[in-house]
């Protein structure tokens, strides 16, 4: 929540101030280690301390860790400590990085194959829950409360929010066994050939049948996404809308709609399959990505705008919940960290990448001409689905 709440405050204000489009896609380099955190996902599968439970361990540390410098940040002025305040920021988005490779993996190892539709769906809701109080509803607040009470009342909900992981107790015995094996297979190894089996992980699992055809959608569909998702807020600055107007719409509005979108999503997923969930949860989604456009052209009127705010975020949330079941189905046991880790950081890396040249193409083709992108690279991912997804080998699905 810290993270996300400053993730998204921080463009708004400066566009405020007038800073360019350029600039504030630059802003989207500050999640970069969401998408780099598959490279020390292995170490979190093998490595714990499994008196207070494996993956618990690490969710505990990172999400005190996040708290304390959410304090800082509440410190921090944007105008005179901007460089420090990235920094933190950055470091902020590092530990919630590595806390949700130990969240993925926990829950991977809960879930039974035939609960992973709507376990997905219960997490969607959760990430958007999370997104109406840091996104939403905090946003509203700063207008009144500020800078450093929004921040301090970020962390005290960070403190509170560890309830729960304090009164579970993970069940670590299969874990220590996965890890005894491991440690018996490395020892037979010398040790300059240590990062071999490291990156050879990751090698195997782009091997699997079908894989790279997977990767190669989740590229698609997460820059369509977030390349119209990144400029949509600016758009919203420059036609009048205030922070208070775009954290209702946005953050309470839109989420609210990506929470149910993700529900419907699970509760399809057990009827219809995944396959067939994938493909029309695609079309649809393609269908909404249409709507960015229509404020882009003027028409502006508040219908319209709650149109593109709940839309693409229901099919988001819809397309989010079908993602991660299938997503969870490609992990292994032995390494459930690592192997979602590394699904998401593809996914993560092509929103980036999208997400920081948005600015740049607006700027030189207009917003009109952005989400024509967004739209155009939408129905390609649709088409990539239909005609490769579907020959994938039924293991990997």
């Amino acid at each position: 929540m810290p993270f996300w709440f400053l993730y998204q405050a921080l463009p708004l204000f400066m566009r405020q101030k007038g800073v360019s489009l350029e600039t504030i896609g630059l802003l989207q380099l500050l999640a970069l280690p969401l998408s780099l955190n598959f490279l020390w996902s292995p170490l979190i599968d093998r490595y714990g301390f499994t008196r207070w439970g494996h993956y618990r361990f690490w969710i505990i540390c990172f999400q005190l860790l996040i708290a304390g410098l959410t304090v800082i940040c509440a410190w921090l002025s944007v105008e005179h400590n901007f460089t420090i305040l990235l920094i933190c920021i950055t470091l902020i988005g590092l530990f919630s990085a590595s806390q949700d490779i130990a969240t993925d993996a926990l829950a991977i190892g809960l879930l039974k194959p035939d609960e992973r539709g709507l376990g997905n769906a219960v997490q969607s809701v959760g990430n958007s829950l999370g997104a109406v109080i840091s996104g939403g509803g905090m946003l509203i607040l700063f207008n009144y409360w500020g800078w450093a009470a929004s921040l301090q009342t970020l962390a005290l909900i960070m403190v509170v929010a560890l309830v729960p992981i304090l009164w579970y107790r993970e069940n670590v015995q299969k874990k220590q066994i996965l890890v005894n094996r491991q440690h018996e297979d490395f020892a037979e190894q010398p040790t300059v050939k240590l990062p071999v089996p490291y990156f050879k992980t990751f090698i195997n699992f782009c091997r699997k049948p079908g894989m790279l055809n997977w990767l190669f959608i989740l590229v698609l569909y997460s820059s369509s996404s977030h390349m119209a998702a990144t400029m949509y807020r600016p758009l919203l600055v420059d036609i009048g809308l205030s922070l208070s107007d775009i954290g209702w719409l946005q953050g309470v509005v839109g989420t609210g709609a990506a929470a149910i979108g993700g529900i419907v999503g699970g509760l399809l997923i057990s009827a219809w399959g995944r396959k067939r969930s994938l493909f029309l949860f695609s079309l649809f989604w393609a269908i909404t990505m249409l709507t960015y456009l229509f404020p882009a052209f003027g028409f502006t009127s508040l219908p319209v705008i709650y149109l593109v705010a709940i839309s693409p975020l229901f099919s988001i949330g819809m397309m989010t919940t079908a993602i991660s079941t299938l997503m969870m189905d490609n992990s292994s046991l032995e390494t459930p960290g690592t192997d979602y880790t590394f699904q998401g950081s593809v996914s993560i890396f092509a929103s980036l990448g999208a997400a920081s040249i948005s600015g740049v193409i607006a700027e030189a083709i207009s917003y009109r001409g952005i989400f024509a992108i967004s739209l155009a690279i939408a129905i390609i991912s649709v088409l990539m689905i239909f005609k490769l997804f579907n020959s994938m080998e039924r293991s990997t699905i």
